[in-house]
């Protein structure tokens, strides 16, 4: 499976840079902006004050495979499973 890297701008703090994330990546980032309620933009900006380290793309990708981890593991409490497309 090879994924392709999409680069956007965003501004923070009233500058720009850019972030290079597979769109897997990106699509996750909006997911869970709709869930939180916030715009793109809002989230990043959050994600990036609360980084400890690290470049920008990483943290990015870290809160997206947590939001999924927890979401796995709240199913697991639940009992409820994950279902495959394919």
């Amino acid at each position: 499976m090879k994924s392709r890297i999409a680069k956007r701008s965003i501004t923070i703090a009233g500058h720009k840079t850019s972030v290079s994330l597979e769109e897997e990546f990106w699509e996750g980032l909006k997911e869970i902006a709709a869930v939180r309620h916030l715009g793109l933009s809002e989230l990043v900006v959050a994600i990036n004050l609360d980084r400890q380290r690290g470049n920008l793309s990483s943290a990015i990708r870290l809160i997206v495979l947590d939001f999924y981890r927890n979401q796995l593991s709240e199913q697991k409490r639940h009992g409820t499973h994950l279902v495959r497309a394919g």
